[in-house]
C-alpha cells in the first residue's frame, strides 16, 4: 500500500469509528501548523493501525478506552466513548465495565475521573437527542 492509499484507508477508517461529524470538523480545523500532523495520524493510526486484520472494532476500540483511562488523557477519552456509544453502539454497561476493569489496574481515583467523563459525555448525548427535531 502506498501513502495515499493508506491516507484513503485511513480516512475510512477514521469516519466510521469517529463518524463524519468529528473527522469533517477536524479536517475543517485543519492549520498549517497540524496539516502535518493530521496527515500523519491518518495514514499512521488510522490507516496503518486500526485497519490491521488482527484486532476487531470493537476490541480497538475497548483498549482505546482502556489506555485512555490508564493515561489520564481525558479529552481523548471523552472523544472515543461518544465515538463508542453513537458510532459502536456500545452501552452504558460496556462502559462500565471498561471503568471497572481499569479501576484495578489504574487505581480507584482515576476511575472516578473516567466514571465523571462517561456521565458527561452521556448526558451531552442525551441532550444532543432531546434537542432533535422530531422525526416522522
Amino acid at each position: 500500500m502506498d501513502e495515499k492509499q493508506r491516507h484513503a484507508e485511513g480516512t475510512k477508517i477514521r469516519r466510521e469509528v469517529l463518524g463524519n461529524v468529528h473527522v469533517d470538523r477536524a479536517i475543517a480545523k485543519t492549520t498549517d501548523l497540524t496539516a502535518e500532523f493530521q496527515d500523519l495520524i491518518t495514514r499512521y493510526a488510522w490507516g496503518e493501525i486500526w485497519t490491521r486484520p488482527g484486532l476487531d472494532q470493537r476490541t480497538r476500540r475497548v483498549l482505546v478506552i482502556g489506555t485512555m483511562i490508564a493515561i489520564g488523557r481525558w479529552d481523548e477519552f471523552r472523544m472515543h466513548v461518544r465515538a463508542a456509544v453513537v458510532e459502536g453502539g456500545f452501552s452504558v454497561e460496556d462502559l462500565k465495565e471498561i471503568v471497572l476493569q481499569q479501576t484495578i489496574y489504574c487505581g480507584v481515583p482515576t476511575a472516578h475521573a473516567a466514571l465523571s467523563a462517561v456521565r458527561d459525555v452521556l448526558e451531552e448525548l442525551a441532550a444532543s437527542r432531546d434537542d432533535a427535531p422530531d422525526r416522522d
